[in-house]
């Protein structure tokens, strides 16, 4: 088994890359690869905490929305592609929390720092949903504050890129 180079992670996850080839929706195919990954490295002993986007769901603000609507709508998003990698990795034999920066009880924790911390020290996969829990700041921001939160080491980014919008011909 390789070095456990980290002991514990965060693991930004744009919610594209959740939707494969697809590019909107969940591809359970994907899913299962990337919670594949996520399996072995809790199998090395790491802690790993997972921020999840909404945008195969959810893309942006909506010219005729109210940006906060809007914003709030991709939260929720979020806490869709959460319980689906929980799902995937319960499945998988791993133990997950998914906590989310709004509450909603009978599907997710709240956030709490010291809990969120408990779980990652008992080898369990934290998945946080909601990004921060206020519109205006991204999923990114979200991966950010709650690494330093956490104390975590490294942000590990997964994203889909669209290469058309850089690679011009």
């Amino acid at each position: 088994m390789p070095e456990n180079k980290y002991k514990r992670i965060l693991l930004k996850l744009s919610g594209e890359a959740l939707a494969g080839d697809n590019k909107v929706g969940i591809d359970q195919e994907t899913v299962d690869k990337i919670c594949e990954q996520i399996k072995e490295l809790v199998k090395m002993k790491t802690e790993v905490a997972i921020v999840v986007g909404g945008g195969n769901f959810w893309r942006g603000a909506d010219k005729n929305m109210e940006r906060t609507t809007s914003d709030y709508m991709g939260m929720l998003a979020t806490t869709m592609n959460g319980l689906a990698l929980q799902n995937a990795l319960e499945e998988k034999g791993v133990y997950t929390r998914l906590q989310t920066a709004i509450e909603m009880r009978e599907v997710a924790e709240p956030y709490i720092k010291r809990r969120a911390v408990r779980h990652l020290e008992k080898g369990r996969v934290v998945i946080f949903g909601c990004g921060t829990g206020n519109p205006y700041f991204t999923t990114d921001t979200a991966a950010a504050l709650r690494a330093a939160e956490i104390d975590a080491e490294v942000i590990l980014v997964g994203k889909t890129i669209d290469r058309s919008l850089f690679c011009r011909s």
